[in-house]
């Protein structure tokens, strides 16, 4: 293990082995809300209502240092909480061997889906509180249920979905084959042809909404989310997954390019 203090954060790389004691693992489940997952690292930021849970990590680091190198761990300790407001950013030293984690995806209905791990997994779960936190009902250490009853929470399950690597792990998930018909039973019948029929008001809310922008926004807006959802949704990028979400993601690319079109003629 090695702790670089600088002037934007204490940077700490560290094998896999130190990653999963059990004070890392309790420093990062308090923070879920406040992390973002990079290539073979997490960076956690700082947090007012949890200034205790960060000092105690901090000791427990120093502590874990110290016996490590054979040193007394005071000074390096009172060092470290200078930086209290400064983010953690915890790096894996070298890159592991990829583990495979499989995760499960129900759907009790279009607002409800049920996420469990065949095992317990801290960092896969944080990942995916990190994500879907404000949506989550109720959780365990491998399941959480989480609210989708709008397309806000649907979307940001679908970008939570589309992260397969957590540091040296890679995430499958598997689903029945009811799943994408019941969590997208709203656009069922949702085509451009329904929109149109519509007043245009209505229709123009729908629009912004399958491109995840506010009533109103601008072109700008509109044009630089259109060119990012299409990337995120177009159909090259599950080719060899369940033919389900291939559908689902061919469907989705098709009312991106109806909405931005539309949008682009009328506002």
């Amino acid at each position: 293990m090695e702790i670089v203090l600088r002037n934007n954060l204490i940077l700490i790389t560290t094998g896999f082995e130190s990653l999963n004691t059990s004070w890392m693992k309790e420093f990062l489940n308090h923070h879920s809300r406040g992390m973002l997952f990079l290539p073979k690292a997490v960076l956690v930021f700082r947090n007012e209502t949890l200034t205790k849970v960060r000092e105690e990590f901090l000791i427990e680091l120093s502590k874990y240092h110290a016996a490590k190198y054979d040193f007394s761990h005071e000074f390096f300790l009172r060092s470290m909480l200078r930086y209290g407001t400064q983010p953690i950013k915890i790096e894996l030293n070298r890159l592991e061997e990829p583990e495979s984690v499989k995760v499960n995806l129900y759907a009790y209905d279009k607002d409800t889906v049920l996420i469990t791990l065949n095992t317990p997994n801290s960092w896969v779960i944080s990942y995916l509180r990190s994500q879907l936190d404000v949506y989550i009902e109720r959780g365990t250490d491998i399941s959480l249920v989480v609210d989708v009853s709008d397309y806000k929470a649907k979307a940001r399950l679908e970008r939570a979905l589309n992260k397969r690597h957590i540091l040296h792990y890679q995430i499958q998930y598997t689903y029945d084959n009811h799943f994408m018909s019941k969590l997208y039973s709203d656009f069922a019948s949702f085509s451009f042809g329904d929109l149109c029929k519509a007043n245009e008001q209505e229709s123009n809310t729908q629009f912004y909404t399958v491109l995840e922008c506010p009533v109103g926004a601008s072109q700008d807006a509109l044009k630089k989310s259109y060119k990012k959802l299409t990337k995120v949704y177009h159909p090259d990028k599950v080719f060899h997954e369940n033919p389900n979400m291939l559908k689902h993601y061919t469907h989705k690319f098709q009312l991106l390019q109806e909405a931005y079109t539309a949008l682009r003629v009328v506002s």
